[in-house]
């Protein structure tokens, strides 16, 4: 019975994506941060070598090195979007002052044509619809806003939280640094282990090719959306266009963060060609990365595109939103373990 299951490609694949299942969902959240750090020191390990032989630094000392810079490199990022938007707040804040007169503009143009359209009490629906948006403005100031400024201490569990992946990241990678050469030469020594190899290098693969990806996209919708936002005439718009690229990176953030506020800010100015240039680039920036997304990263992986497509659809239905990521990595896992020992069941039948 065990050797029919074990040459039944069916039960394999079965066995394959239930085990793959039970790890990205209980596993890996578990140890994130080694696995993050395994991932780290095998991608940059040829970067690693080559400063130990070149620059004799330990492959620690290299470790440490590189983690720095990028810190670094991430703080400067960071450091430069916060301070243009702290420069800009300014702006904003002198612009809420007329924002209650700019909708009440704005509310009574609307309802005086869609009164005159079917006929009924323009009078009547605007005073409605003012009513419903100062109680909306009413109970974010009077709830809403308390109960997030309130919860301080779960920021703080969050935020300590953060620091331990971080914490736990840093020290894995110095370890697994150190005795990487070792680890790989005992999996090597050992033949069950070649298939965790292989499985191992198209995570890799995979991983280089989405990240690969995701700048392509990142710079086609800033790029996009700087064009877009600085010809339509908005304040600072090249600038909002870029921080709205490189926030599409994130799957739990996207371009919505910036383009749909900035949406309803101009149509509260009563700009509306601005505020649909920004709900149609919004609508733009989602169908680009739909569209480029599977073919960029199913054409590199060597899986069909719609493949890729249907592992996002899944993954965010199985885990919500990181399903963005662990979708198609899911995939690409029981792609690499059901190949490998798809390549291993003839040698073993000849056996």
């Amino acid at each position: 019975m065990a050797e029919k299951l074990r040459h039944n490609r069916f039960i394999i694949l079965l066995l394959a994506t239930g085990a793959v299942y039970f790890f990205l969902k209980v596993f890996a959240p578990l140890t994130a941060p080694v696995l993050i750090a395994m991932l780290f020191v095998t991608i940059f390990g040829p970067l690693l070598q080559r400063l130990q032989s070149r620059l004799h630094l330990h492959r620690q000392a290299g470790a440490v090195l590189l983690l720095f810079v990028a810190c670094l490199l991430l703080g400067m990022l960071v450091w430069i979007l916060f301070s243009w938007i702290v420069g800009s707040l300014p702006d904003w804040i002198g612009g809420l002052d007329s924002l209650e007169e700019n909708i009440s503009v704005v509310v009574h143009n609307v309802c005086s044509t869609v009164g005159r359209a079917i006929g009924i009490d323009s009078v009547y629906l605007e005073q409605t619809i003012l009513t419903q948006i100062q109680e909306g403005i009413d109970y974010f100031q009077e709830q809403l806003l308390p109960g997030m400024l309130s919860r301080s201490l779960t920021y703080v569990k969050a935020l300590a939280a953060f620091g331990g992946f971080l914490l736990t990241f840093l020290i894995a990678t110095v370890l697994l640094a150190k005795d990487y050469d070792e680890i790989m030469n005992r999996l090597l020594e050992r033949e069950e282990c070649h298939v965790l190899l292989e499985i191992i290098c198209g995570i890799i693969r995979y991983i280089a090719t989405y990240v690969k990806a995701q700048l392509i996209i990142m710079s086609i919708i800033g790029l996009l959306s700087a064009v877009m936002l600085g010809v339509a005439g908005i304040r600072h718009g090249v600038l909002w266009g870029l921080l709205a690229g490189i926030l599409d990176a994130f799957p739990f953030i996207g371009t919505g963060v910036v383009l749909v506020p900035l949406g309803i800010q101009q149509l509260c100015c009563g700009n509306y060609g601005r505020a649909v240039i920004c709900l149609l680039l919004y609508l733009t920036c989602i169908i680009v990365r739909e569209v480029l997304e599977p073919r960029l990263i199913g054409r590199r992986v060597g899986v069909p595109p719609i493949a890729i497509l249907l592992s996002l659809y899944a993954g965010i239905q199985l885990f919500g939103v990181w399903g963005i990521v662990e979708g198609p990595l899911g995939f690409v896992i029981i792609y690499q373990i059901y190949h490998s020992l798809e390549r291993r069941l003839p040698a073993a039948e000849s056996k």
